[in-house]
């Protein structure tokens, strides 16, 4: 039997039948030799049979309750993030096996968590390198299409080419930008550090950002919400999710339309809403709107990347919040993020 291979197990059972022997010879003695009062040397030879007993399996148990108590300590040591805590396991028997299976296991996630913090350093070493051989041509560029620009005013063909070239190359800083911090997201790099931010004042921000946009295409750009609401978040990540939502909403309406942003406190959880009345997102696309690069046949946009979107919502989740859409064909869009307030207990 594999459970007497424990040699604890074995010693308990080599008592309990050891006093089970000596009680039944006390027994057949007292008896045989028809000793007065026998049924009381019966009586009191299995009281002390059973005391024994008792006390093997008090002193077996205690044993192997500091076994057991060891082991979760060193489980909890592992979960608070001491790498080095192990079970023991010099013994033979079930038990034993199975804190060397937790230990391989401890030794297996050890590992595992070694390669990712290798695969992390490699791909943000790469993201660095990547970002710093784009950003250096891209500037470059820039520079010469502007002195073209300047050198081709007497010429309107040239002058119109340079002025596209020019938003192509906004275009591609655009995508690289995106692609950079998505990636950068994916692969953990980056830490969200939280702090508590007025949300008015953030709102303050996009108006500004956005005020000589909504002035050149005609649009109303309006805001409303309580001046003390705050929220618990990184403000540059959470100013860059709420830029792409509204730069989607100017993106997808014509001149004269409205944009309003609205923020609202509830019980749990601070609500802002991106509303808009332009074209809506036709039934079909807005099941896909979230994924990167996702193009609608719908669309007549050939500016869009498909990058903003989708990295609105990682931002967003990476807040522990939702982002949730509703749009009507030829009434409007409106965007709903929902984080949610932490409570203390």
């Amino acid at each position: 039997m594999r459970i007497l291979v424990n040699n604890k197990i074995k010693r308990l059972f080599s008592c309990v039948l050891i006093f089970f022997i000596l009680f039944t010879a006390v027994s057949v003695i007292c008896v045989s030799l028809r000793v007065h009062y026998a049924a009381y040397c019966v009586l009191f030879s299995s009281m002390a049979m059973g005391i024994a007993v008792f006390a093997s399996m008090y002193l077996y148990f205690r044993d192997q309750n500091e076994i057991m108590e060891d082991a979760v300590s060193q489980i909890k040591d592992y979960i608070s993030g001491d790498r080095n805590a192990r079970i023991e396991c010099d013994d033979e028997g079930e038990l034993y096996r199975l804190f060397h299976e937790v230990n391989s296991l401890v030794s297996i996630l050890n590992a595992q968590a070694e390669n990712e913090g290798r695969s992390k350093k490699f791909m943000k070493d790469t993201i660095s390198n990547i970002s710093h051989q784009l950003k250096t041509p891209l500037a470059a560029l820039n520079i010469y299409n502007g002195i073209m620009q300047e050198e081709a005013k007497d010429t309107p063909t040239i002058h119109e080419f340079t002025e596209l070239s020019e938003q192509e190359l906004d275009r591609i800083e655009t995508l690289v930008q995106n692609l950079l911090k998505i990636a950068k997201l994916d692969a953990g790099t980056i830490v969200i550090e939280k702090n508590v931010e007025n949300v008015a004042e953030m709102m303050a921000y996009i108006e500004r950002h956005f005020a000589y946009r909504a002035e050149q295409e005609k649009k109303t750009l309006s805001f409303s919400g309580d001046d003390a609401i705050t929220l618990s978040c990184d403000q540059n990540w959470m100013l860059e999710a709420i830029s792409n939502i509204v730069k989607n909403a100017f993106d997808h309406t014509k001149e004269g339309a409205e944009i309003h942003i609205e923020w609202r406190k509830f019980a749990s959880v601070v609500q802002i809403v991106v509303r808009d009345n332009g074209c809506g997102i036709h039934p079909e696309d807005l099941p896909h709107i979230f994924k990167r690069f996702y193009r609608s046949r719908f669309s007549k946009d050939k500016q869009g990347i498909g990058l903003g979107l989708p990295l609105a919502k990682t931002i967003i989740e990476a807040h522990n919040g939702t982002i949730e859409v509703d749009s009507e064909l030829g009434v409007g869009t409106t965007f709903t993020m929902n984080f949610l307030i932490p409570t203390k207990l």
